[in-house]
């Protein structure tokens, strides 16, 4: 979404003096069709992008969630810079398994200035590296692959498509809050095939899964009394899909600043839900003591006449990006219940419950 990632825009000067910076404006989230393959790819002269990829691995009796992000950044530097050190793009990556027999996230995350050969990402398709991490797209069979060397485990992925990118709002156009510039571009790739091996120390596992793969870009900001965001991206057991957020605001009780839902069936007819129609309700709360934060780990969304759960595979999903991003927030997989019956997996994903989200 939109607001998914508070980016430091501030670590720029590190990398560049005052007096390589010039006032400029970034391009603006208007109506346009998306094409393929081009907008798989980056979209630098906007600030702010992401290729999220979530999922699970492994059968219903020992299931392990994966996720991993790049983003993109256009910093405030003088695009006329010349200088090969000069930040002008900033790419971030944060990778992670949640598995219940750890208790909490193994993550790693990675942050470094665009060029020298380090770090990139790609324009014309999906193309991203840092640092020897990397997410590219095949284009002869629609699968990505994937390569991260983190910390305390090593994760290679392929994640194959079978159907066209879901795009997400008015035909990729995604509204984030009450002004026509408050906006993204938007699309899913939901029900990825996944064949993936993870290593971590000297034990080896083959696994399978599926997974989510969301791709945005915009240059816009949260409306003023917008303080954060819940978002689901489920696949669905039966071959569907199912995307909903809410984007909260500042006081309490207040009705949200924008809702959104829609659901994809396996023949791949869409339904959006009418605004009114969507809702989040908290059902239960895990407390964090290292943010002393109550996250609503297991939540009620109602579209229409259903009414779903869900159910965090474990509680303690909370990722602190305060070093790369800024952000803390609540990055969990999780099963998607209705009727108490499961029904599929995903991930839910929640921000602006420690402090408010600023872009």
């Amino acid at each position: 979404m939109l607001s998914r990632r508070r980016l430091l825009l501030t670590l720029a000067a590190l990398a560049t003096t005052p007096a390589s910076r010039a006032a400029f404006s970034y391009p603006q989230v208007v109506p346009r069709s998306l094409a393929f393959p081009q907008d798989f790819g980056a979209h630098p002269d906007f600030r702010t992008e992401w290729w999220y990829l979530t999922g699970w691995l492994g059968d219903r009796a020992r299931p392990l969630g994966f996720q991993l992000t790049f983003f993109r950044t256009r910093t405030d530097v003088d695009p006329a810079n010349p200088s090969a050190f000069a930040a002008h793009q900033l790419v971030i990556a944060h990778a992670a398994i949640a598995d219940p027999a750890h208790g909490s996230l193994l993550l790693d995350e990675r942050i470094a200035r665009a060029g020298l050969g380090l770090a990139g990402a790609a324009s014309g398709d999906t193309d991203v590296k840092l640092s020897g991490w990397y997410l590219r797209r095949d284009p002869q069979t629609d699968t990505y692959h994937a390569q991260i060397a983190a910390r305390d485990f090593r994760l290679s992925f392929a994640a194959s498509a079978s159907a066209p990118p879901w795009l997400q709002g008015e035909g990729g156009l995604s509204h984030k809050g009450p002004d026509a510039l408050q906006a993204s571009y938007y699309y899913s790739r939901p029900q990825l095939k996944v064949q993936a091996q993870l290593t971590r120390g000297a034990q080896v596992q083959k696994l399978s899964g599926t997974a989510w793969l969301d791709h945005e870009w915009s240059s816009a900001a949260l409306a003023p009394d917008a303080v954060g965001w819940d978002w689901i991206g489920m696949n669905l057991d039966d071959g569907s899909a199912l995307v909903a957020f809410q984007i909260r605001r500042q006081q309490t009780g207040e009705p949200p600043v924008q809702t959104y839902a829609a659901i994809r069936n396996p023949s791949g007819r869409v339904q959006i839900a009418t605004p009114a129609d969507v809702s989040f309700a908290p059902r239960r709360y895990w407390n964090s003591s290292r943010h002393r934060t109550a996250w609503p780990v297991a939540q009620r969304i109602t579209i229409g006449t259903r009414i779903f759960e869900t159910r965090p595979l474990m509680d303690d999903q909370e990722l602190d990006s305060s070093l790369t991003t800024g952000a803390v927030y609540w990055e969990g997989a999780s099963e998607l219940l209705e009727a108490g019956q499961p029904v599929g997996r995903g991930y839910l994903e929640m921000t602006g419950y420690v402090a408010p989200l600023k872009l």
